[in-house]
């Protein structure tokens, strides 16, 4: 080796020893999922490596309900989760806890996230027919907003909305079986589940798809602490929508490993598109806020710009 060349290397390892060359640590996160398909972006970016090209060591903790994932975030046993807007208010109402950095899903005015359907042989086939009929839905969540703001904008009042708390998904889905409940509101897929069984579709969210979304969302001290490595992970999961809209298809057997589609549904069964890297707008943030005072859930109206944030988008 010429004398020239080689202190060029010695010099350029230096300076890299000096200016920290050495690889850093991987940065870790824990984020509460629930099995649902909100979450499959960072299933896919944890099985082709997305988060471990960011220097990510990436745990994703399965929940099996919202209050479970609840329990984990308050404790602080975990960094992130996947909830939504309403949750969002409800934790920042006295002060910020937690942050949306980035929507998980979204209803389209092509693709339903959240669906009304009555039970087979009820009788119920319109929106009319809803009025003072019980549907089932799982309490002060986006599920609440969401029948809410979607029945009242097709044209039924508030007083003829008459909805019950089934927190669990299987109960209200075997309740509508049975000829227990009448109606509920369920996500994609078990909506497809639903129809699959025999129940009848009457509206979603496709009728007013700001209603439809999902958020995730990270504490506050997450955010305060952990900046670069939730830049990292969001990058990871725009890597992972991008492959899933592109093939829709090629994901079947990581949704029947992480089981977030119902078995029967799963041959055939068609992915929606999932939104880009985006955040909750001011206009929905003050309207959830509004439809949580009208039903007297909260007494405060905690700050937009504190709650949501959309700097850590790649």
């Amino acid at each position: 080796m010429k004398k020239g060349v080689m202190l060029v290397t010695v010099l350029a390892a230096i300076l890299l020893a000096g200016c920290g060359g050495a690889p850093a640590e991987p940065q870790s996160l824990r984020i509460a999922v629930l099995p649902i398909l909100d979450a499959l972006p960072m299933h896919v970016a944890l099985e082709k490596g997305y988060f471990g090209a960011q220097n990510l060591e990436v745990e994703l903790v399965p929940v099996n309900s919202g209050p479970e994932r609840d329990q984990l975030m308050q404790a602080g046993q975990v960094d992130g989760m996947i909830n939504e807007i309403v949750s969002v208010i409800f934790y920042n109402q006295q002060e910020t806890e937690v942050v949306a950095v980035r929507f998980a899903r979204a209803a389209t005015r092509d693709s339903a996230v959240f669906s009304i359907v009555a039970a087979p042989g009820s009788g119920i086939e319109t929106v009319k027919d809803l009025a003072g009929v019980e549907i089932g839905i799982s309490e002060a969540t986006v599920i609440d907003y969401m029948t809410d703001r979607v029945l009242q904008k097709a044209g039924l009042s508030p007083d003829q909305i008459n909805t019950v708390a089934i927190p669990r998904i299987p109960d209200r889905l075997a309740l509508l079986q049975s000829g227990e409940l009448a109606a509920a509101t369920l996500p994609d897929p078990a909506t497809s589940l639903a129809i699959l069984q025999g129940c009848t579709l009457i509206i979603d969210d496709r009728t007013l798809p700001e209603v439809g979304t999902s958020v995730i969302t990270f504490s506050k001290e997450a955010v305060e602490n952990k900046p670069e490595a939730i830049k990292g992970f969001l990058a990871a999961i725009e890597q992972a929508v991008v492959d899933l809209n592109a093939d829709p298809a090629g994901f079947n057997n990581l949704l029947a490993e992480m089981g977030l589609v119902p078995p029967p549904l799963l041959e055939g069964y068609s992915l929606p598109p999932y939104v880009t890297a985006s955040v909750p707008g001011e206009a929905l943030w003050e309207d959830a806020i509004a439809w949580a005072m009208e039903k007297g859930l909260i007494s405060d109206e905690p700050s937009y710009a504190d709650s949501v944030d959309d700097s850590f988008l790649p």
